[in-house]
């Protein structure tokens, strides 16, 4: 849906085949009251409010309505259409690493920050990442059942990465949101993105369907026709993913989540999950490869106190799903790299003390340049 944040347990089955400071100056408050004016659906669309100056026992401060003050300073907007969104980012030097380029979890981490900076230029709450009004009333939270990202060129320290993203409806099941990430300075994608999300009680922490009322809330801010980052024919980004047996090649013990993993929803963020998927990669791949595809199903919450075992086995490539075929779509030209050049991952987080599944999950990744 309109915001990004957690996980998700297997209470929920969802079908396989079910179809996320510079350059441009910020917009006067005026211009932007024009824009939403001519936007679909305006009479929903609330605008922006101005930030005002209080005298505080002598010193200044500044309070702001809604986020109306980050609204300008950040390098974000809506689409002309008003059903999608767009945000420019540089990349910084503690988003890097060890190659100087942005690490996954950075990547993750940009999708879910302009997913929820969408939500808030449509003018939804920012308390518990986004919600609407009927959402909040309820005590509802959307939840990730599902994360694909596909990266197909890093982007480097400094580096400035254009983001757009839309969301959809999945009917009673939940909502989708995509994504699709440019060099900013080429227009070149260097990656994609898709999400499955589902709705849970904040308090009882159950799933339940998504209700008339709350589709309709954020329906209005959705594409007419439906709209994939992956409209490829069975694409990976809809292949199931097979539960890891043990004994697993390799393997990771005794992962525990840190205060920092946990957001505003009381979940440890669906970032963390992804950190702790590749701890138990094997060295040698790291060393002479770079993640290209990462998918992962979000099976159940963790908790504070829970330890989390990380296990990592090698899967066979099948030509006939190799990524390769997948051409000219989204302005990516190509698939990158060789077959033979390419490996491909199952991953299992599960509870150390009974073993619970987590999150199951897929990587593929191709060999670094130069290797």
């Amino acid at each position: 849906m309109l915001k990004l944040s957690c996980n998700v347990s297997d209470q929920f089955q969802i079908p396989s085949q079910a179809h996320c400071r510079f350059l441009d100056p910020p917009r006067p408050i005026s211009s932007l009251r024009r824009r939403n004016a001519s936007l679909p659906f305006s009479k929903t669309r609330p605008l922006l409010q101005v930030q005002a100056v209080v005298s505080d026992q002598g010193s200044s401060r500044v309070e702001s309505a809604s986020g109306s003050l980050a609204d300008r300073l950040r390098l974000g907007s809506l689409t002309p259409d008003g059903l999608s969104y767009k945000e420019k980012f540089i990349v910084r030097c503690y988003e890097v690493g060890i190659n100087k380029t942005a690490t996954v979890e950075t990547i993750a981490n940009l999708l879910q920050e302009v997913g929820c900076n969408h939500a808030q230029n449509v003018g939804f709450s920012t308390d518990g990442f986004a919600t609407t009004t009927t959402v909040r009333k309820l005590h509802l939270i959307w939840v990730t059942a599902r994360m694909h990202i596909e990266v197909y060129k890093y982007p480097a320290w400094s580096d400035v990465v254009e983001i757009e993203t839309w969301c959809q409806s999945e009917g009673r099941i939940g909502t989708r949101r995509d994504w699709i990430l440019k060099d900013y300075a080429t227009g070149q994608v260097i990656g994609r993105a898709t999400s499955k999300w589902v709705m849970m009680n904040q308090d009882t922490r159950r799933l339940q369907k998504v209700s008339d009322d709350v589709r309709d809330e954020y329906l209005v801010f959705c594409p007419r026709e439906l709209r994939l980052a992956f409209p490829e024919e069975n694409n990976s980004s809809l292949r199931k993913i097979s539960k890891l047996e043990d004994p697993a090649q390799y393997s990771r013990l005794g992962l525990m989540p840190r205060r920092a993993d946990f957001d505003m929803n009381q979940h440890v963020n669906n970032v963390a999950y992804i950190g702790w998927v590749l701890e138990s990669m094997p060295q040698d791949i790291i060393d002479t490869h770079e993640l290209q595809t990462i998918t992962l199903d979000y099976r159940r919450e963790c908790q504070q106190d829970d330890i989390v075992d990380s296990l990592t086995s090698l899967e066979p490539v099948d030509d006939t799903e190799a990524v390769p075929k997948l051409r000219g779509t989204n302005g990516f030209p190509a698939a990158i790299g060789k077959i033979q050049d390419q490996r491909q991952f199952l991953h299992l987080l599960r509870l150390s003390s009974d073993g619970s599944e987590i999150n199951r999950g897929r990587t593929e990744w191709r060999k670094k340049p130069g290797r």
